[in-house]
């Protein structure tokens, strides 16, 4: 499943705040995508292998890095644009737990949290799924 897929599937059914994808991608620094064999400096005879595995990596605003990486079972099927992209969807996969917690703490901390927390609370239990 695609990141803009289940982006769209998580707000049609968003009741209360979330991390949505924007946010993620509002968080993001600056973006490396490269090579297993680039990012180590290896020479094409020193692990081939290191050519199909794509890395991305990300820094986000506060700092924080997330390493995301992609590789093909088979090396006849490694496609540099495709590994890109995996690679990227897998750093975003390991953010959105993250920016999750860090969410749920916000919304855990204060008085306006613990009334947004019970109104949450009120609104799943008067509306059950």
């Amino acid at each position: 499943m695609s990141l803009e897929s289940t982006e769209a599937e998580c707000a049609a059914n968003a009741i209360a705040p979330r991390v949505s994808l924007a946010d993620i991608e509002a968080a993001i620094l600056h973006r490396f995508d490269t090579t297993g064999h680039r990012a180590i400096g290896a020479s094409d005879t020193f692990v081939p292998e290191l050519k199909l595995l794509s890395v991305c990596i990300l820094v986000l605003r506060n700092g924080f890095t997330v390493i995301g990486k992609s590789a093909p079972a088979s090396p006849g099927n490694f496609n540099a644009d495709l590994g890109k992209k995996l690679a990227y969807e897998d750093c975003v996969r390991q953010l959105w737990p993250l920016m999750g917690f860090a969410l749920r703490e916000r919304l855990a901390a204060g008085p306006s949290g613990q009334k947004l927390e019970r109104e949450i609370a009120d609104s799943v239990w008067e509306n059950p799924a």
